[in-house]
């Protein structure tokens, strides 16, 4: 799927390959203070998960993981690299998971997110997505640990 169009910013989403974990885990490193570690995405695409990029021949600037089953799913991460960021990257992609999920049969997707990351917050709200709870101690923090909000939406989005 073709997702711009001008020459520099050509990027296609597609299934991430085990080739593009160390590329994806720099993307991590760049916008997270704690990342996904390399073994994270090992597994996750060990376990069959819905794991994506966008990307185009020179580099891959988001990527996501979801899990897909019985009726649900759950967006384990979305992120875009810093340089790209604030430019729909995110949203599309998102879109194109929630998407792939509905095709698997999921009614209802589930993400947590952090309470400091209201770029992410306000993503999901503009998405129909809802706060159904809170877990405490989520997150590593700068100092300690940061709550999650837990946030839900019925599939498809309207």
């Amino acid at each position: 799927m073709l997702i711009n169009s001008s020459p520099e910013t050509n990027f296609f989403a597609r299934s991430m390959r085990s080739s593009d974990i160390d590329l994806v885990v720099q993307n991590e490193v760049a916008a997270y203070a704690h990342p996904w570690s390399k073994r994270i995405f090992i597994d996750c695409l060990r376990a069959g998960y819905q794991c994506w990029v966008l990307a185009n021949k020179q580099q891959i600037v988001a990527h996501g993981v979801m899990s897909v089953a019985i009726g649900e799913c759950h967006l384990l991460t979305l992120c875009v690299q810093p340089d790209f960021q604030r430019q729909g990257y995110g949203k599309k992609l998102f879109k194109l998971l929630l998407d792939r999920a509905e095709k698997l049969e999921a009614k209802v997707c589930f993400l947590e997110v952090r309470h400091s990351n209201q770029t992410a917050i306000t993503l999901y709200r503009s998405m129909g997505f809802v706060q159904i709870g809170e877990r405490k101690n989520y997150y590593p923090g700068k100092e300690g640990r940061e709550d999650a909000k837990i946030m839900s939406c019925d599939l498809p989005l309207t």
